[in-house]
């Protein structure tokens, strides 16, 4: 305020360029005379000079005020238009299958905004972790908030033809119990698999086999060279069951379907570059290849 009373010459005339009450500009300019212990304007009835203290002070009080606007400017700018750097939290197997091949083209409709990607199938706390966004895979209610459904995501309990000929095909849920069945270990609720039907049965399983991991990929060779039997979200499975390398077992009863959600800390802040990539994600991941 005291760089633009020294501009203005006025306080008038610097409180209508600061949108203020000329009070508020005349009390704010005594706080700092008070403060420094020193006056910055000799005043008169009609008009406004600098003393000597005033003038030292004005040249480097109106480049602080230049430089604060500048800095606004460019902020407002960035939260106007897609720019600078968004840190985004992908699970990894989903991330390397979907959302890297997506890059390029995103990258080529905003040139000016860049992506740390982080990989990684544990659940990142957005705000701790300083993430900007994240797609998330789980069970979740849509919140118009914080979080957008972009497509439903499915599990399926998957086997090899070579297993089943083996072992012999599980007709009900309970009868996984004798086969060997593959642990995940980034499950929401515990290692369980929670079945139900359409006549509103429900079964409960703990898989109990060689193998627990924390990246489904690790699942697909034991699955594929048909030593056990194995549960994958669609988006991976579809691959194996379009070339028959898998067949879908139990397909009367289902587990829960979970969605691929975009999350962001809060909605009401979210700037240009975040809404950007939200919109593109929901353009390309709401009818994914997958599930056709």
């Amino acid at each position: 305020m005291f760089a633009k009373v020294a501009e203005e010459r006025s306080f008038a005339g610097a409180a209508r360029t600061l949108g203020v009450s000329v009070a508020t500009v005349s009390r704010a300019v005594s706080r700092l005379e008070d403060r420094l212990g020193a006056r910055l304007f000799n005043r008169t009835s009609r008009r406004l000079a600098l003393t000597e203290i005033g003038h030292s002070l004005a040249e480097r009080a109106t480049r602080i005020y230049c430089e604060a606007e500048a800095a606004e400017n460019a902020t407002r700018e960035m939260s106007s238009r897609p720019r600078g750097l968004i840190r985004l939290a992908v699970p990894m197997s989903f991330g390397l299958r979907w959302v890297a091949p997506l890059l390029p083209d995103f990258f080529r409709l905003y040139p000016e905004v860049a992506i740390d990607l982080h990989l990684s199938d544990a659940v990142v706390d957005l705000v701790g972790g300083g993430f900007d966004a994240a797609l998330r895979i789980a069970v979740l209610p849509d919140s118009s908030l914080v979080a957008r459904m972009l497509c439903p995501i499915a599990p399926l309990v998957l086997a090899a033809p070579a297993y089943l000929a083996r072992h012999g095909q599980p007709r009900h849920p309970r009868e996984l119990n004798g086969h060997h069945c593959l642990g995940y270990a980034y499950r929401s609720q515990r290692d369980i698999w929670r079945f139900t039907n359409g006549e509103g049965d429900e079964e409960s399983v703990t898989p109990s086999g060689p193998l627990r991991v924390t990246n489904a990929d690790a699942l697909v060779p034991m699955l594929l060279e048909g030593l056990a039997i194995a549960e994958l979200p669609e988006f991976m499975a579809a691959e194996y069951l379009a070339d028959g390398r898998v067949a879908a077992i139990l397909t009367d009863w289902s587990l829960p379907v979970g969605g691929l959600y975009f999350i962001t800390p809060s909605a009401r802040t979210r700037p240009a570059k975040v809404a950007a990539l939200a919109e593109f994600f929901i353009q390309r991941l709401s009818e994914p290849a997958w599930r056709s």
